[in-house]
């Protein structure tokens, strides 16, 4: 097919449905079975493409949902949707086709600077297009619909499809490997936070706050993001996000230990160093001798063994001694030696 130009999205006071979400983001994820590097986006938004409805309020919720965000108005009932996804442009074209019979046109176009294509879906003023808009919320007698038009949403499956559509349109999620964040772009506040209340009835907990003129509904935190996804389909996407929940788990687990044992590792050597500085001065002070037996037994072997730890220093002892019996033979040695500084200090230094 010829390549096109895409129209850039028309700002809301000329009649903008909404914003296109789907642009590529930063992260990307092995594909399945292709070899290529793509967006974890792309992999979740193919997984949800692939979920077929049975009921056609459910494909009208989607369908909605979809059109509401990556949607378009022009002139008299004419409806664009663009999208960077294939998977996402076949899912309008066939749920415009399954219910409503509507001629749609497909242009593709490939930039070269970001080596990417994109899909304008054009659907044409014809017969039944402006009921088909009414039928799906996108317009009303008082005109264009800014919110979660609630009848679409009243059974709760008919809700999941909403969500998902609103997913497929503007929805991103970063790679699982780097961090955990889900965002929803949307093009009004109305929606942003119809959207918010359609996560709040499934206990899912959401934000909306305005970026750049546009409205986006965000998510931080694996366990949201793995609620959001299980609930509209993305099961495949549970599972990798699962996977690397427990490889990072894993690896942070390990680095706390090892953590500690450095940590625990250093104050041992600090406090060797501290006794083994005591003990000399004991030397020093020709005092050594004057200690108890059992406490001189145990200034020899710290001397000798400056590295072990007080449990190995008490293995090493004749007869063993145990960590309690070193640690406290020890105390006591460093006791000794601050009375004996205490006493060799000049009057006064204490003032």
């Amino acid at each position: 097919m010829a390549e096109q130009a895409v129209d850039p999205p028309i700002k809301p006071a000329n009649g903008r449905v909404g914003c296109d979400g789907s642009a590529g983001q930063p992260g990307e994820w092995q594909s399945r079975g292709t070899g290529e590097r793509v967006s974890f986006t792309a992999e979740v938004k193919d997984e949800l493409s692939r979920i077929v409805s049975d009921h056609e309020a459910c494909k009208k919720a989607e369908l909605s949902a979809l059109v509401r965000i990556e949607g378009h108005l022009s002139g008299k009932y004419r409806l664009e949707l663009v999208t960077e996804l294939a998977p996402v442009a076949r899912i309008a074209v066939r749920l415009l086709h399954e219910i409503y019979h509507l001629k749609t046109e497909i242009t593709t176009r490939r930039s070269v600077l970001h080596k990417t294509y994109s899909y304008l879906i054009t659907v044409p003023a014809q017969v039944g297009l402006k009921e088909a808009l009414e039928d799906l919320g996108i317009i009303s007698e008082s005109g264009l619909e800014m919110g979660v038009v609630s009848r679409l949403v009243q059974e709760h499956c008919c809700l999941v499809s909403y969500l998902r559509g609103a997913f497929l349109g503007g929805g991103f999620i970063a790679n699982p490997k780097r961090d955990f964040h889900f965002e929803l772009s949307c093009g009004y506040e109305s929606l942003a936070h119809g959207l918010v209340a359609l996560l709040a009835q499934n206990t899912i907990a959401a934000k909306a706050i305005m970026r750049r003129n546009s409205w986006i509904v965000y998510i931080k935190g694996a366990e949201p993001i793995v609620d959001f996804l299980a609930l509209v389909g993305a099961h495949r996407a549970v599972l990798a996000i699962e996977d690397v929940r427990v490889t990072k788990s894993i690896r942070n687990d390990e680095n706390r230990r090892v953590n500690a044992e450095m940590a625990n590792q250093a104050k041992s050597v600090e406090a060797s160093l501290t006794q083994i500085q005591n003990i000399q001065l004991l030397i020093d002070e020709k005092k050594l001798d004057t200690l108890p037996r059992a406490l001189q037994e145990v200034a020899l072997l710290r001397l000798a063994h400056p590295d072990v730890s007080l449990r190995e220093l008490g293995e090493l002892a004749t007869p063993p001694l145990s960590k309690s019996a070193i640690n406290h033979r020890i105390r006591r040695i460093d006791e000794l030696v601050q009375k004996a500084l205490k006493e060799e200090e000049p009057e006064g230094a204490q003032d």
